[in-house]
């Protein structure tokens, strides 16, 4: 009877300690998924003010740069792109895309002292300037949260209970291999 006893406590204790470590596993990887959803609309939270502010910067440097026409267009091209609803990978592209053609603004913005000189145009380039910087944090901040919640589900116990509660690897914001690569573009026509 002792015996009995004692292997019905070991099982009780066994079944108490499975459960507890099954409920601590399961709202540490929702904190961690939670965590990540907080992290991407911040992001997106970013690339919407960029979304709004590269009009006003389009529009302040328009009239100087006639013949850059070119790349006023891109710049206006790519913030079109930009679509909330798309899967992370797809933001990714379009978001890397307009920070190059951002980036690229701001060199011939640099090359026309009296662009450099109106005040809108400083102003609206220090606050796209922002965006970008905040934008890029915020990526780091997303991709950190992704590898925490994909660590936690890859690993045990995380790993023994993925199938259980259907969780699946989170995919980080990065842009494809050959989106890596600096563009060859020319903003000077030849």
């Amino acid at each position: 009877m002792a015996i009995e006893l004692a292997v019905l406590v070991a099982a009780l204790l066994a079944v108490v300690l499975l459960v507890f470590f099954t409920v601590v596993t399961y709202n540490n990887v929702v904190a961690l998924q939670r965590r990540c959803e907080r992290a991407w609309a911040n992001i997106d939270v970013s690339l919407k003010q960029r979304w709004d502010q590269l009009p006003n910067l389009v529009a302040a440097v328009k009239g100087a740069m006639d013949f850059e026409e070119q790349l006023l267009d891109e710049v206006t091209r790519l913030r079109a792109k930009y679509q909330p609803a798309a899967p992370v990978h797809e933001q990714a592209i379009v978001s890397e895309a307009t920070s190059e053609a951002v980036r690229s603004l701001f060199a011939v913005v640099e090359n026309y002292p009296e662009l450099k000189s109106h005040k809108n145009v400083m102003a609206l380039q220090e606050e796209i300037e922002r965006l970008e910087t905040l934008i890029a944090r915020r990526r780091e901040l997303f991709n950190q949260q992704v590898y925490l919640v994909n660590t936690a589900i890859s690993t045990l116990p995380g790993l023994m209970l993925r199938p259980l509660f259907g969780w699946q690897e989170v995919e980080m914001f990065s842009a494809e291999e050959n989106e890596r690569a600096r563009p060859e573009a020319s903003i000077y026509a030849a």
